[in-house]
């Protein structure tokens, strides 16, 4: 990384308020629809620990109220909590997106902080069904479990359902869900990126809800910038080469904005962390 970062008054930096850091690859789960492909055979990326500090370091310095720890599974990264805590201790909201599929004991202090909402997503009230998506038997069980344990501790939490299946039990989910006192619910289809991509089909930019880079951005495990996690095929340049606030403020990030389709009508709501269905998270369709 360089060494120096300027706080800019650019309207491309001041428009973003949430910053999601996919801390990496590696995740218990291999959903059918994943984003990114990650699986447990992924690696936490290049980025190193001080990479990730120096991201939320500026981040924090362009005004950037709210981080996203996303992956993969961000839990598995042996450095997850300490990058939250980092942000906190910067004033940043910190928002972990993880698929529940394992939370331990000492997490939760972390889970329950004031500054700290929890996403995670949800498929099926099928176990069955649930699990043929996720690609791991017991995954329904397990998150189902932490969902519940979650709204016990007063965890604040979303869940988004992704249409994935074709008859899916979508509704049966909404229900579910509601009735674990899960309040904040929303649905989305699973977007053309990683393993939605038919044979032969290649991403585009039209595939994207048209909030990437509007009010957001990502960090990829390589270090890209990116619109949003889902916009990852069309990176901005690299935070370990320049630094972010150079990035945001840049021709190629301009660039970008412009190529992206504005959103169409009621694709995602205008007014909460700069979010898209179906967690109302800074992932439009996230991966799990």
């Amino acid at each position: 990384m360089t060494t120096a970062v300027e706080r800019t008054t650019h309207e491309a930096v001041g428009s973003i308020q949430s910053l999601e850091l996919e801390i990496t690859g590696k995740c218990q789960l291999s959903c059918m629809h994943c984003l990114s492909e990650s699986s447990p055979e992924v690696t936490h990326g290049t980025m190193s620990v001080e990479d990730w500090r120096m991201v939320i370091t500026d981040a924090a310095a362009l005004g950037i109220h709210t981080i996203q720890i996303i992956g993969g599974e961000p839990t598995v990264h042996p450095h997850w909590r300490a990058l939250a805590e980092y942000a906190l201790t910067l004033g940043r909201h910190v928002e972990v997106y993880s698929n529940l599929y394992k939370v331990h004991e000492q997490w939760w202090e972390l889970l329950t902080h004031p500054s700290v909402t929890l996403g995670t997503s949800y498929y099926s009230d099928d176990p069955s069904e649930h699990d043929t998506i996720t690609g791991q038997r017991g995954s329904y069980v397990r998150t189902r479990s932490n969902i519940r344990e979650a709204v016990k501790r007063g965890v604040q939490i979303r869940a988004g359902i992704v249409e994935v299946l074709p008859g899916q039990h979508v509704a049966g989910a909404r229900a579910e869900l509601r009735s674990m006192g899960v309040t904040r619910i929303n649905v989305d289809r699973a977007r053309a990126v990683g393993r939605a991509l038919l044979p032969g089909q290649s991403p585009t930019l039209d595939e994207m809800c048209g909030r990437c880079t509007r009010g957001r951005a990502a960090v990829l495990p390589n270090g890209d910038l990116a619109g949003c996690v889902l916009a990852r095929d069309f990176p901005a340049g690299n935070v370990r080469e320049t630094r972010l606030a150079e990035l945001l403020g840049g021709r190629v990030w301009a660039d970008l904005a412009a190529r992206i389709p504005l959103p169409a009508r009621n694709a995602c709501p205008p007014d909460d962390s700069g979010d898209c269905d179906p967690a109302n998270t800074t992932a439009c369709a996230p991966k799990y």
